[in-house]
């Protein structure tokens, strides 16, 4: 009887056990399953949103995604995606000047810009700095153009 009652808390703990790890792997499959990067890839870096110090599209946080998609020896292309409405001129030219330095020290990885639906003023301008632009025929892209408020005083 003890044997017996000792099998089925065994197999109720591993039955238990066994129920958490399914639990993780479905709630946290990207921590399961991601890619080591010991492969050829091709990066992707994002520009969503406005363009300004401190947001999610800072030059700062851009500037970190290339440099790091660019020095990974297994990097064969690098895309570029935005969707902005441009922002601060200063923050995409940084972006624009990066770009341009790493395509000089790595002229064998190309860089191609995508905008989906909206890349206009800095958008614009730091897609211009790569090989190759691609829009979607209703996007809306161009208008590099900077706007200065003022105090009045001239």
């Amino acid at each position: 009887e003890q044997r017996r009652t000792r099998r089925w808390n065994m197999a109720f703990k591993f039955g238990l056990l066994a129920y958490l790890v399914v639990l993780l792997m479905v709630y946290l499959p990207g921590r399961w399953f991601e890619s080591e990067g010991d492969e050829p890839h091709t990066a992707l870096v994002d520009i969503r949103g406005v363009i300004t110090d401190g947001s999610e599209a800072s030059a700062d946080r851009i500037v970190s995604g290339l440099q790091a998609a660019f020095e990974d020896e297994q990097t064969r292309g690098v895309i570029l995606r935005i969707n902005s409405p441009g922002g601060s001129p200063v923050q995409a030219a940084y972006i624009n000047d990066e770009m341009t330095r790493l395509r000089k020290e790595f002229p064998d990885i190309p860089l191609y810009a995508v905008i989906s639906d909206i890349g206009a003023s800095g958008g614009y301008y730091v897609a211009a700095a790569a090989d190759k632009i691609y829009a979607n025929e209703s996007s809306i892209v161009g208008s590099i153009g900077v706007l200065m408020n003022g105090f009045g005083f001239v």
